[in-house]
């Protein structure tokens, strides 16, 4: 297994442009695959579930620069347990969220990076805002101080076609683009987290700067 996570990533990360952040999603995958991503090179891993996630930390504490982003659907009540354990957050996907991480972040004395999930199309099977609720929620978004927001996350739906897919990464960009010429003094929109294993060429087109990979590097979760 190990070897061939080693060829897997050493083909995927020579593909990719520099711009782009390669995030090694491990969710459901052992330690060792991590172990082994990390012996050639990778420094980011994705997880979406917190006690998962808490386990292969704990297993893995020899590898100290190891920065950890959480890619899950994150309820309230885990919010404190998500801000001590990962570096990153792809999935805050409400107002209500991001006010309850800013408070935690405040009162840990942490400042999470952050994207926001944004919906360019309407998925009920995704949560995260539409392109109009966002807009109308950026002025108190933009109040979250503790937080490092940094830029947007989509996932599109399933079942469109690579042109449909494009257009969804596409989208994503020009509204991130748009989100930060409006100068807001606490919302940045350097990031867009956006492909995966399927899909991740269409978003490097777009103008993603970190995609996020799991069976393409690690082979078919079981």
């Amino acid at each position: 297994m190990t070897s061939s996570i080693s060829e897997r990533i050493t083909s995927i990360c020579g593909s990719l442009p520099a711009s782009v952040r390669l995030v090694a999603v491990s969710k459901t995958f052992p330690p060792e695959a991590i172990r082994a991503a990390y012996n050639v090179g990778i420094r980011d891993f994705a997880e979406n579930r917190i006690q998962e996630a808490a386990s292969k930390q704990a297993q893995l504490h020899d590898l100290s620069d190891i920065t950890w982003h959480f890619i899950g659907h994150l309820q309230g009540n885990k919010a404190k347990k998500a801000i001590e354990l990962f570096d990153w957050i792809h999935s805050v996907d409400s107002l209500k969220l991001a006010q309850r991480l800013n408070q935690l972040a405040a009162q840990l004395g942490v400042s999470p990076q952050v994207c926001l999930q944004v919906k360019i199309l309407p998925d009920p099977n995704k949560s995260g805002w539409n392109v109009p609720e966002l807009l109308a929620d950026l002025p108190d978004l933009n109040k979250c101080e503790d937080l490092q927001i940094q830029g947007l996350m989509t996932i599109p739906p399933l079942g469109l076609n690579e042109a449909q897919i494009m257009n969804v990464f596409n989208n994503t960009y020009k509204l991130a683009k748009e989100i930060d010429q409006q100068n807001w003094s606490h919302l940045k929109m350097r990031e867009v987290s956006m492909g995966m294993s399927g899909d991740y060429q269409l978003a490097v087109q777009a103008g993603a700067t970190m995609v996020r990979l799991g069976t393409i590097l690690f082979g078919d979760r079981t």
